[in-house]
């Protein structure tokens, strides 16, 4: 099973930025999607990006749409979410792992229950 290693994380002001990383040991097939989630205190976890592998097609939750962007290094086996305009309805704890694939794209959806430590981002107004 991947593995995922989220960092990047902090405190930033409202309208700063931040980039997270997100390292996976490895992939088991060249075709897949990774998605980050966020889950702030006394709320439901929810996805907001993803990416897939082979045309790095990516998917946005209309929350952070035109303002976070996600990315991969495949040499790295590794994803980026670089968030500008960060806002504090933003503050809540990120994590990434893999998610469903659907005509080509990825989903929202993830494959497993298993999450990893995540990284706290919080934003002050």
């Amino acid at each position: 099973q991947v593995q995922f290693v989220e960092s990047g994380g902090g405190l930033v002001q409202s309208g700063g930025s931040l980039r997270l990383s997100c390292a996976a040991s490895e992939f088991t097939s060249d075709v897949h999607g990774i998605g980050w989630f966020r889950q702030a205190p006394g709320k439901e976890r929810e996805g907001i990006s993803c990416i897939e592998s082979q045309d790095e097609t990516t998917l946005y939750a209309d929350s952070v749409r035109g303002r976070f962007t996600i990315s991969r290094d495949s040499a790295r086996n590794t994803v980026f979410l670089q968030m500008n305009n960060l806002k504090p309805e933003d503050t809540a704890v990120y994590y990434c792992t893999t998610v469903f694939l659907l005509a080509g794209g990825c989903t929202l959806v993830s494959t497993t229950d298993s999450w990893g430590q995540g990284t706290q981002v919080t934003v002050s107004s």
